[in-house]
């Protein structure tokens, strides 16, 4: 959890960032430069120049700040006061969640590179290849999570927990879950409000995808994956209250899944993508915001089926990850880790694209023997353990 004056000083360390983003490359769909000044702004937090007394309830959004976004995403920030804390947060979870989903791969989604000034995933935001798909569903898909919890957690002035199931009331029981025509729980507690989170994502994060060329498409729709993948797994959690720990009466209420969930499925549907073209009734230059969405593209492949609004989509083969590629701020696989004992992607033979791998034992020091003793302290022993490490040659 970032403390306020940490995020404070994230916020503000991202006014000297402006000139940075006018740098940006405008084909691959101009929206999506707010994540490169949330991570820039959240490693330079903390030097001690970034850092002015106030208060630590506070948050300040520096006016030189807003510059390196656009018009309409710095009215949403100021039409919603607590929502960058959102954004950032939701920012940090998708760049997490990528490189956990990806750890075992030959791209390990790195952001090495990108505090002397580069783009936060490299340029290979400019190919339209997998990887890219997976980068603008998870952050898209971040967004939406983080701003729909801030709402029911009260951090955004401007949203609250969702209420609207109440007015739609609860399902009857028909046979075996009560007599029939009685409810046998109740709406109530505090519902995340994904409605909420969806519609600014939107708003948010699809700024400047206009949809007019097919790369935009492909932006536009994996945008939209993600945040479908957060709401359909919405699911619905209850609690009993009565005497004795009886059920007389069970409030349900709509919660979030983990991201994790998100990511699981997400590197599913990355595994599975669909390389498109767009079709030749779908219109490269919508005329509205509802036909920004309303789009089919098709599979380029005329044997597969029309991508469906879950699935990942991209446009061309992905490039080679074995080899360092600075041009793309690819880092290649020398010197990482790989298991020798498997037949998948991260075992050596395919990590190490034949190239071989080293092995050397290492002596590890790590914390064992750990006893609890009242009150309140845990006691451990240092252990040395040897380990053996295969690394690609």
């Amino acid at each position: 959890m970032w403390s306020p004056l940490v995020v404070l000083a994230g916020l503000l360390a991202l006014g000297t960032l402006a000139h940075v983003q006018s740098r940006a490359r405008p084909g691959r769909g101009r929206g999506s430069n707010w994540w490169d000044w949330c991570f820039r702004g959240i490693a330079k937090a903390g030097e001690p120049n970034n850092l002015v007394p106030m208060s630590p309830t506070m948050v300040y959004m520096d006016p030189t700040a807003q510059s390196s976004l656009r018009r309409k995403q710095r009215r949403l920030v100021r039409e919603n006061p607590g929502v960058i804390l959102a954004i950032i947060k939701g920012a940090n979870q998708a760049i997490q969640e990528c490189q956990y989903q990806f750890r075992n791969r030959r791209w390990n989604c790195s952001t090495r590179n990108f505090l002397r000034g580069k783009n936060l995933f490299g340029k290979i935001v400019d190919r339209g290849c997998r990887e890219t798909a997976f980068i603008y569903a998870i952050t898209s898909a971040a967004v939406t999570h983080a701003v729909a919890r801030a709402c029911a957690e009260g951090t955004i002035k401007s949203c609250t927990c969702d209420y609207s199931h109440k007015s739609r009331g609860a399902p009857r029981a028909t046979n075996g879950g009560g007599a029939l025509g009685v409810r046998d729980w109740e709406w109530g507690g505090c519902s995340d409000n994904i409605g909420f989170g969806f519609k600014f994502s939107r708003e948010f994060v699809d700024t400047g995808e206009r949809g007019r060329s097919l790369r935009e498409k492909m932006n536009l729709h994996n945008n939209e994956a993600g945040r479908t993948h957060v709401a359909t797994e919405m699911r619905q959690e209850c609690k009993c209250h009565g005497m004795s720990g009886s059920c007389t009466v069970k409030t349900c209420w709509m919660k979030l899944p983990t991201f994790r969930e998100v990511g699981d499925n997400l590197k599913d549907r990355f595994d599975g993508a669909s390389r498109v073209m767009v079709s030749n009734a779908g219109s490269l230059r919508p005329t509205g915001k509802k036909s920004r969405y309303n789009f089919q593209l098709k599979p380029y492949n005329p044997e597969h089926k029309p991508p469906g609004t879950k699935d990942l989509v991209y446009l061309e083969p992905s490039p080679g990850f074995c080899e360092r590629n600075p041009r793309l701020g690819i880092q290649g696989t020398h010197g990482r880790q790989c298991n020798d004992t498997s037949i998948g992607v991260d075992g050596c033979d395919l990590m190490c694209c034949g190239r071989g791998h080293r092995t050397q034992e290492i002596t590890v020091v790590e914390r064992c023997a750990c006893t609890f003793h009242w009150c309140c302290e845990v006691k451990c022993k240092l252990c040395r353990t040897k380990k053996t490490i295969h690394t690609c040659l």
